[in-house]
């Protein structure tokens, strides 16, 4: 059987895949002083902190059809995950790279993925692919099996100022976190769009709602990534509020990479689970 590769852009958090042939395509952030490259040797946290005391302008742009070729490399077949298509070009850069891939080898096929969400909840379909690749599926197979493969994607944002002047979210709904205090809690809708969902005062109320939302959205103790932006203990506070309820939950708590933290930033949190 072909050899099946696993690409994801850097929005998934992933630098790397336990088991499986894995790369990954760089996201930037960039500033009037600064380019960041979302990758693993960037220092996530100075970039935080920089970008928390920069007042300017500051943007992201999506790996271009390059950088998805030299993800791709010289992979017999590829299975390429991107950030919603809904928010980001990376799809459609990615699925330009499909186009020339495969025209360039005729024998071979890339299924590019877009998985309407981001960060952990991409990361739990990229690790899907690899326990079917692991036990030898085909590349239709494969396909089937995500398509059919259910997860959501909730956040909790102190701020949304980076989402509303990059045009993610509207002015107006970026003001439910602009408040001191003040927890927005939403989802990646079914259209890849981001769904606000409630509001509230304080971290203790923040969590309880959040553990509601969960809950509600269909989760009942499989696999959950909690990827946070400089805000560790909220989120093991969350993990053993899951654990309280599902004590067999199979939870990891991770750092944001660049691109989800540039959106999520300081104290904001993304929450991958199955349903």
């Amino acid at each position: 059987m072909n050899s099946i590769k696993i690409v994801t852009d850097s929005s998934s958090n992933l630098t790397k895949l336990e088991g499986a042939d894995f790369a990954y395509a760089s996201l930037k952030i960039i500033t009037s002083d600064k380019e960041y490259t979302d990758n693993a040797e960037l220092d996530v946290n100075d970039m935080v902190n920089t970008l928390y005391r920069y007042s300017g302008k500051s943007s992201t742009s999506c790996p271009n059809v390059s950088d998805w070729l030299a993800a791709f490399g010289d992979a017999e077949n590829v299975v390429c995950f991107t950030i919603t298509s809904a928010l980001s070009g990376s799809h459609n850069s990615a699925c330009q790279a499909k186009a020339a891939y495969e025209s360039a080898h005729p024998d071979r096929r890339v299924l590019v993925v877009d998985s309407l969400s981001t960060g952990p909840e991409m990361a739990l379909m990229a690790e899907k692919c690899s326990e079917l690749i692991s036990l030898g599926k085909s590349l239709d197979e494969i396909e089937k099996e995500l398509s059919t493969y259910k997860t959501e994607l909730l956040f909790v944002l102190e701020s949304m100022k980076n989402l509303a002047n990059n045009g993610r979210i509207s002015k107006i709904a970026a003001t439910a976190a602009g408040v001191l205090g003040v927890r927005a809690i939403g989802k990646a809708s079914e259209k890849g769009t981001l769904e606000m969902l409630s509001k509230h005062r304080g971290n203790a109320k923040a969590l309880q709602a959040l553990v509601e939302h969960t809950k509600s959205l269909g989760y009942k103790g499989g696999k959950l990534r909690i990827s946070h932006c400089q805000n560790e203990i909220f989120a093991k506070s969350f993990a053993d509020e899951i654990r309280a309820v599902f004590p067999s939950a199979q939870i990891t708590v991770e750092e944001c990479r660049a691109l989800c933290s540039f959106y999520a930033e300081k104290g904001g949190m993304l929450v991958g689970f199955e349903v």
